[in-house]
């Protein structure tokens, strides 16, 4: 079974298209050990869903197709 990175030193950024009147906003750490970590930036706290790195580029690129 993986193991759940660390992500107390993690470099989190807000998704460029989140913004400050309390929408629905995202946080990703950079690439951790082929992982992406994903949060809510309202809940900084909170848990991260762990994603492997190619399936996170590939949803990406699958959003910027449309």
């Amino acid at each position: 079974m993986p193991t759940t990175p660390d992500l107390s030193c993690a470099a989190w950024r807000k998704s460029s298209y989140s913004n400050n009147d309390g929408g629905n906003c995202v946080e990703i750490a950079d690439n951790l050990s082929g992982v992406v970590p994903v949060r809510d930036s309202k809940c900084s706290d909170g848990p991260a869903l762990i994603f492997p790195a190619g399936a996170w580029a590939t949803f990406i690129a699958s959003l910027k197709m449309g």
